[in-house]
């Protein structure tokens, strides 16, 4: 316990009832949520097995895991329930599969395979409107809303569409023995509200629970945190209002206004000592976010120095202040001798990362860039992992359609098409009707063999998968398919290579996962939806600059910051400028300047080129609110336009200066 200050030992002891932490950036949570769980296993009599800690992401849920594993003996630290609210779900819904009508290895579809299913009970194959229905099947699920009260509530043309989807897409999930990503919350909210004494066996399996970044829940993890605490309401949340950024996805920052109420015996603490910032970073942060209405009222401080003044640079144009941006970062560098990974830039959408990594790759600087493609995403991934659900769950209509047709083996679209029909009439899935007598009549013998012969290779090497360890299953399944062959047949010969390799990464990492697991390829195959931490992007030991948009900043750190694009229509986003949306987008900034321990830089453009014109822009309101006193303005019409031949001079001159030093 030694280096916590008042507030945060106060946290760990209290256990008289329902506690509400609120911890502000950089405040010290994760440690206070760790040496807690540590307090309830050594000091408080409590088995490591009935405490839960519940995070947003895999990362946060490793790191967790990680800590405690300092704290606690292995055996103690294994049986602790850490996990994200999803795989909290997942583990509820597969021991208690039946009492939903579902079979123990359901599969999980993922956002393609959902779309695939949206697109056809909605008729359309138009991407936008796709997407558009898609995201309100997810908001309606998320707020707990049945397909039959969907209907009632959809007001214009697309809610329409997605209503009239939203139960053919239901039905469908359930006739697959599959749930998405949203059911792995909505499923165990339904099955402890219609089965209280399945309720009442997680309440006391689970009897303290730990759950961080409070602010982010929604409707139905707000549901699913109730019924799992019961009246004992033995809890702590652990949250922030003022890092409330994901209205868009559905959190609900009225779950933190509601807890008082719903539970009167709430104990506030409050974290605002910060350990990552100077004093004019959080000074800058402070005032910005004073202007949102306060739910709980509270004000970061350090003791970690007054620190540099914050840097605010007008650009002439985005090329200007990507030049800029990149050529502070490479000056700074040479003079602190510091690293890549301690610089970040971040903007707040996707698309302005563009012109920064031009930049950056012209000047040969190493970057990473967060939220690109995720390695789950990739085609060739997908492949095998359809092979691998289909083992875990012969069900899987999606996952049988992509496996029987890659690599080819003579079963033609229309073999498939007369499957379809005759399993549709039949309320089967794929894979059983290929063994019916029924459809055998219904097509040719030469149609009938390749598909038999796929089915009876899936059923042998599924008695396999569920026995025999990973490594001793995958590589004959990879073999038997000939994948490697397939690739090399369809793609240039250094695509097919790039692409057999990360086959064989995503191989040996299943093959690793499973030893050190003790886990079978049917056992593993049902955790790799939920995985989504693959990439090598994840090295924290790779020096490069990290570039992120805000929302996936949210919980890191940088010693030095630049946040780009800091105007008006941008941040704040120019559809969400009215009162309602305006305070998320403050939000947002003060999100941005706390990941700065040391320096913070800010730009933004004169105007900015949109297709082949150049729009004039505003600074952000946001920069004002800031205040003045510890902020240095530079750039602006009145500023001679940057010589790059001094910039360059200058950096030489460093270079060699370093050279002399070493």
């Amino acid at each position: 316990m030694s280096g916590l200050n008042p507030q945060q030992r106060e946290a760990i002891h209290y256990l008289d009832g329902p506690l509400l932490v609120l911890a502000g950036a950089g405040s010290g949570k994760t440690r206070v949520i760790t040496q807690k769980i540590a307090y309830l296993v050594q000091d408080c009599g409590f088995q490591p097995r009935n405490i839960a800690a519940i995070t947003f992401t895999n990362k946060a849920a490793k790191e967790m895991q990680e800590r405690i594993g300092k704290l606690l003996s292995k055996p103690q630290a294994d049986d602790l329930q850490i996990s994200t609210f999803h795989s909290l779900g997942v583990r509820i819904l597969r021991e208690e599969a039946k009492a939903l009508g579902y079979k123990p290895r359901f599969s999980i579809f993922d956002s393609a395979d959902c779309a695939g299913i949206i697109s056809e009970t909605a008729g359309t194959v138009d991407k936008a409107t796709l997407r558009i229905v898609q995201s309100t099947i997810s908001n309606w699920k998320n707020g707990l809303i049945t397909p039959e009260a969907a209907r009632h509530l959809a007001f214009d043309e697309h809610q329409k569409l997605a209503a009239h989807a939203y139960l053919s897409y239901e039905a469908t999930l359930k006739a697959y023995q599959a749930v998405d990503f949203d059911d792995l919350i909505g499923l165990p909210v339904k099955l402890f509200t219609e089965h209280p004494e399945i309720a009442d066996k997680w309440q006391n399996r689970l009897r303290y629970l730990l759950v961080d970044e409070y602010q982010d829940t929604n409707a139905c993890q707000y549901q699913l945190l109730k019924l799992l605490t019961g009246v004992r309401a033995q809890f702590t949340a652990v949250g922030d209002d003022d890092q409330a950024i994901y209205g868009w996805r559905g959190a609900d920052i009225e779950n933190l206004k509601k807890l008082p109420t719903e539970f009167p015996a709430l104990k506030v603490i409050k974290l605002e000592q910060n350990y990552r910032s100077t004093v004019r970073i959080l000074k800058a942060a402070n005032n910005v976010i004073s202007h949102n209405e306060k739910l709980f009222d509270k004000k970061l401080w350090s003791d970690l120095g007054h620190g540099e003044q914050i840097s605010v640079n007008a650009c002439r144009d985005n090329d200007a202040e990507a030049e800029g941006v990149v050529m502070k970062l490479q000056a700074h560098k040479f003079e602190h001798r510091a690293k890549f990974k301690d610089y970040a830039i971040l903007y707040r959408s996707n698309h302005q990362a563009r012109i920064f990594e031009e930049y950056l790759r012209d000047h040969r600087i190493p970057y990473l860039l967060s939220g690109g493609k995720s390695f789950f995403d990739k085609a060739e991934i997908k492949d095998i992992t359809a092979y691998l659900r289909l083992l875990a769950n012969e069900d899987d209509d999606p996952a049988f359609i992509r496996a029987a047709t890659t690599p080819k083996r003579g079963i033609g679209a229309a073999t498939l098409q007369v499957l379809g029909i005759y399993a549709g009439e039949r309320h089967i899935s794929l894979f059983q009707a290929a063994f019916e007598e029924g459809f055998a009549q219904r097509i040719q013998p030469r149609q009938l063999e390749p598909l038999l012969e796929f089915c009876n290779f899936i059923n042998r090497i599924q008695s396999r998968a569920s026995r025999e360890p990973a490594h001793q299953v995958l590589p004959d399944l990879l073999k038997a398919i000939d994948y490697e062959t397939f690739l090399y047949d369809h793609e240039e010969e250094r695509t097919a290579q790039t692409r057999w390799t990360n086959v064989c990464e995503f191989a040996n990492w299943l093959n690793k996962k499973g030893e050190l697991d003790g886990k079978t390829l049917v056992d593993l195959t049902q955790s790799i939806a939920l995985i989504n931490m693959l990439d090598k992007q994840n090295d924290d030991e790779y020096d490069a600059v990290q570039l992120s948009t805000l929302h996936a900043a949210k919980g890191l750190e940088y010693r030095h910051v630049f946040l780009v694009g800091v105007e008006e229509g941008i941040l704040p986003h120019r559809e969400s400028v009215d009162p309602a949306k305006i305070e998320e987008e403050r939000r947002l900034m003060y999100v941005g300047i706390t990941r700065a321990q040391h320096t913070l830089n800010i730009s933004y453009c004169e105007r900015r080129k949109q297709a082949r014109e150049f729009v004039p822009c505003e600074p952000s309101r946001f920069i004002d609110e800031m205040g003045r006193e510890d902020v240095r303005f530079t750039g602006g019409k009145q500023d001679a336009p940057p010589d790059k031949a001094t910039g360059s001079a200058r950096l030489d001159a460093m270079k060699a200066m370093l050279a002399q030093k070493r």
